[in-house]
């Protein structure tokens, strides 16, 4: 795979002058950049939310199969909202300054049948260093079903893609606990990305083998065992497979509705490096050509999703907890301005959403190339 490089002079001092004035508003407030009381009142709020519907299934209140099913779709937002507000801040290292404690507060991805390891070689590694690059950020790397980069090739079912692709996002988290764990260890071996992160192939495989084994274990044989013999509700096992399924899909369009709005966008830019592997721009401002912004005034929704309606300010400050972004969103936005440099935003979520939908549709059509490209 081709080396990229982003230029390490800032001839502009753009990046200089954005962490001064960021690091200078934590200074002046006196606050840490690390997460709060609200982010550890957000964090029972959303383990409750994922483990209270689970207790509750297996508990034998409930006998009919609709009302598990439902608790089970609702039992999804709480594995979405765990994705979003937890283990994202922890494996990126902003939850607490304690790595001890962002490293435990992280293996939560493994207990809700996600790889820790994994996702922050797919997300810290190959997103944020190489965002829409295309061959090295593998979140626009979709299967061939989809395309989500103009330089990628172009099929002819691509032409269907904006109405299709909404089936496919619900897929997301599912893939995790059946196959794609497995198959991004060993393509992150071969890359030679794991040694990385000080360990062993043969370490990680283990305790892959080992949280998936404890995951399908509480996840479908206990309330399966529960349900059947402890509780006598008669429950077939691809009911309780059908529930998991449906919590994964749950889960899946809204972790598909926050991230691809944030780079899948038509005002965003797919830069490519030179033969030599150089890119252009720093990486900074790489990162503000690539990512956008959606819905910046609505709380509960920035409250939901982490923050990461502020993709901004979360790729340009990984190491920052999303508490703090919304306070930090203006600094941002008036340095870009002053750098005349671009500040990509959508006024809605709908907004953001229908203008993903749009773009999808143009990545199909092959008369829209030199418009994308």
């Amino acid at each position: 795979m081709q080396t990229v490089q982003f230029p390490t002079k800032d001839e502009s001092n753009f990046y200089q002058t954005l962490r001064s004035r960021v690091d200078g508003y934590f200074k002046e407030n006196n606050i840490s950049k690390f997460g709060n009381g609200k982010m550890i009142s957000k964090t029972v709020f959303m383990l409750l939310l994922y483990f209270v519907p689970y207790g509750l299934i297996i508990s034998g209140l409930f006998t009919s199969s609709w009302a598990l099913l439902v608790i089970s779709l609702i039992m999804g937002t709480g594995l979405a909202g765990i994705g979003l507000s937890i283990m994202h801040d922890a494996n990126h290292g902003s939850y607490s300054k304690s790595r001890k404690s962002n490293k435990f507060i992280g293996y939560i991805l493994n207990v809700v049948g996600g790889n820790s390891l994994n996702w922050r070689i797919q997300h810290n590694v190959l997103h944020h260093s190489f965002t829409n690059i295309e061959g090295h950020d593998e979140d626009i790397d979709p299967a061939g079903i989809l395309r989500f980069s103009p330089h990628a090739k172009l099929r002819k079912i691509h032409k269907f893609q904006h109405f299709y692709a909404w089936i496919f996002y619900g897929l997301m988290s599912f893939t995790w606990i059946v196959n794609k764990d497995f198959t991004q260890l060993y393509r992150f071996k071969k890359k030679g990305l794991i040694e990385g992160f000080q360990t062993t192939f043969a370490k990680e495989f283990t305790i892959l083998i080992i949280t998936k084994i404890l995951y399908w274990g509480y996840m479908f044989v206990t309330p399966y065992l529960l349900l059947n013999q402890y509780h006598g509700i008669e429950t077939a096992w691809w009911q309780v497979a059908l529930g998991i399924f449906g919590m994964h899909y749950v889960a899946g369009i809204i972790l598909a509705l926050v991230f691809q709005p944030a780079h899948v966008m038509e005002d965003c830019t797919y830069p490519l490096p030179t033969e030599n592997g150089e890119m252009k721009e720093i990486w900074a401002i790489h990162q503000l050509r690539t990512t956008c912004n959606f819905a910046k005034g609505n709380l509960p929704l920035s409250w939901y999703v982490g923050g990461l309606n502020f993709q901004i300010e979360h790729h340009l400050f990984p190491d920052v907890c999303h508490v703090h972004y919304r306070k930090i969103s203006n600094i941002v936005k008036k340095t870009a301005k002053e750098f005349n440099l671009p500040y990509y935003q959508k006024k809605t979520f709908t907004g953001a959403i229908i203008s993903h939908f749009i773009f999808l549709k143009k990545l199909g059509n092959p008369k829209s190339e030199h418009k994308i490209a």
